[in-house]
């Protein structure tokens, strides 16, 4: 998976945090580092041929760069892949995040525990619905 860090924002910790946590649980994570265009992210997605991108956005920007990065992805073919939004994020927001494709938004003290059982959920149903059937 990709974690990506987009805009202007310099607050990288919980997404290193995340990263980790993720690399921890046995899945290949790729961090962009920081301030990555939405084209940038994108770009990563489709170079390393991920399922899921995680963004980490606390600038206030997220429904802007979140609708740019998932008509960037569609554009590109690559509007099955799951994508996560963490950070500074109004409960306004969330609703707003979903209707453009997010699977899952997660607010700071998310637990870890939870954000990787997601990413098995969401992953382990991607296998299922790619598995070839008999």
């Amino acid at each position: 998976m990709v974690v990506a860090k987009p805009g202007l924002d310099g607050h990288d910790r919980g997404a290193k945090v995340i990263a980790r946590a993720l690399r921890d649980a046995g899945y290949e994570v790729v961090y962009t580092g920081l301030h990555q265009t939405p084209e940038q992210i994108v770009s990563s997605v489709i170079a390393e041929d991920v399922p899921l991108l995680g963004m980490s956005i606390l600038s206030g920007a997220h429904l802007t760069i979140t609708r740019r990065v998932m008509d960037l992805l569609r554009e590109q073919d690559a509007g099955n892949t799951f994508v996560l939004v963490g950070g500074i994020i109004p409960e306004a927001d969330v609703a707003a995040l979903k209707a453009l494709g997010v699977a899952a938004v997660f607010t700071p003290g998310a637990d870890l525990g939870g954000i990787v059982r997601t990413v098995d959920r969401l992953l382990t149903s991607a296998d299922t619905v790619l598995e070839p059937t008999c």
